[in-house]
């Protein structure tokens, strides 16, 4: 058996002659790689193919490794307290920021002091919606695109304390409407209280609602054919039940105590009421309404249904523990405005039922009598004068005999029988029977 041999070196002997020459008769041939080989026979083991670069075979060289970063001096890291207190550091700079403050006492002293001025840039806001955020939105989609049938000014302050009203109640828990809430007011010479449930409460604004609805000719939540006095009889037989009766006779009425479920006839009512005065155009306004004993216009039955809708959202917000905030500037300051207007006529009642003192000086109606300035601070302020011995006289403030200071939202909790007459006033000057005379009478104005 031959043995392996060098490529392009002949064995001894004819063989190997033979082999010396190519198939021409020529010596050995050159093969592609530029090394010698045997004529036609392809070797037995295939010479390896020449590299022309080792990187070919061995693939990239690896990276060289970084060199490492030079330590941060004190000053640098000191410089990036404050982004660092601010969460805007990079990854490593926030490691070695803590990592100096681990070793360095006034620099940890330092981001002590920054993290604390952080957290008084970041204050802390509540949960809940903001209440006047529906106004604002409703502002700015109708100043884009105006409604085509728009809710009537004098009708906005319902609309939004019934929509504010609606949001508490979707808030709260199934147990909390049964939650105890006392209602308040002020009858002739003390206060008045009246306990009731969350749930009785949208039940009575439901029911004294339905003065205004059936003015406007729709259905009464409380039809007369319902309404009982204590010993069975119909009340309002010759005259209509004051807001009084109609409340107490459908609290009656109910085979159980009122539930959650009172709150969507209570919303579709005064969704109804807000639909109906915006269709029916402008002379609707000035429709009577009757509450039994005196009447009002429907643009003041409306202002005077808000009124009592925040008042009253106020006492259910305080028994289930809700924060509740007062209406809008301009919506308070014609809550007052219409409570400045009917003191007159409730100080005349007083006088009758001998609870006022006597007029001093009589004029003409339509004429200026002595009159009591009414100054009204804070949101929804504004100056008011109080005619003091007619409800036909005309306050003036040449007229002026007295002068009562007052928050906007004391005087309103005044009106409503929230605060006693005589801890109302902020500031009283001048004749002292004329000043108690109003705020027993502005205290008078509330009812249940």
């Amino acid at each position: 058996m031959s043995g392996l041999h060098e490529p392009g070196r002949p064995d001894d002997g004819a063989e190997g002659a033979d082999a010396a020459r190519g198939a021409d008769g020529s010596g050995g041939s050159r093969g592609s790689e530029g090394r010698d080989r045997p004529g036609n026979r392809a070797p037995r083991i295939p010479w390896p193919r020449a590299a022309p670069d080792d990187r070919e075979v061995l693939g990239p060289a690896p990276p060289a490794p970084a060199p490492p970063s030079p330590p941060r001096t004190h000053k640098v890291l000191k410089s990036l307290l404050g982004a660092w207190a601010l969460s805007a550091c990079a990854p490593e700079e926030t490691a070695a920021v803590e990592e100096h403050l681990t070793a360095c006492a006034p620099c940890a002293d330092e981001a002590l002091r920054l993290r604390d001025a952080v957290g008084l840039l970041h204050t802390e806001r509540s949960l809940d919606l903001d209440p006047l955020l529906r106004n604002r939105v409703l502002d700015s989609c109708l100043g884009r695109r105006p409604a085509r049938i728009p809710v009537p000014a004098w009708a906005t302050p319902y609309d939004a304390e019934t929509a504010r009203l609606d949001a508490l109640l979707r808030d709260i828990g199934d147990s909390e409407w049964h939650a105890p809430v006392r209602l308040k007011w002020f009858a002739g010479v003390g206060a008045t209280t009246r306990k009731t449930t969350v749930a009785g409460v949208i039940g009575h604004l439901m029911t004294v609602d339905g003065l205004v609805a059936t003015a406007l000719g729709l259905d009464d939540p409380c039809p007369s054919s319902r309404l009982r006095s204590n010993r069975g009889d119909p009340i309002g037989a010759d005259a209509p039940a004051t807001p009084a009766e109609r409340t107490e006779a459908y609290w009656r009425g109910s085979h159980f105590p009122p539930t959650r479920t009172v709150r969507e006839p209570w919303r579709e009512q005064s969704h109804a009421l807000v639909r109906t005065v915006s269709f029916a155009g402008r002379g609707v306004a000035e429709l009577s309404v009757s509450y039994g004993d005196f009447a009002l216009p429907l643009r003041d039955a409306l202002l005077d249904r808000a009124f009592e809708c925040w008042v009253h959202a106020g006492d259910i917000a305080d028994a289930v523990d809700y924060p509740y905030e007062p209406p809008a500037a301009g919506h308070l300051n014609r809550m007052i405005d219409l409570a400045a207007r009917m003191i007159p006529a409730t100080l005349a009642a007083r006088r009758r039922a001998g609870l006022a003192a006597p007029a001093r000086r009589l004029v003409t109606a339509g004429s200026p009598g002595r009159s009591l300035h009414l100054e009204i601070e804070g949101a929804g302020g504004g100056d008011w004068y109080i005619a003091l011995d007619s409800p036909a006289a005309v306050g003036s403030r040449d007229h002026e005999v007295a002068h009562v200071a007052l928050d906007g939202v004391e005087f309103c909790r005044l009106a409503s029988g929230h605060v006693p007459p005589e801890d109302a006033a902020a500031g009283q000057t001048g004749d002292r029977e004329a000043i108690r005379d109003v705020l027993f009478a502005a205290a008078s104005l509330s009812r249940l």
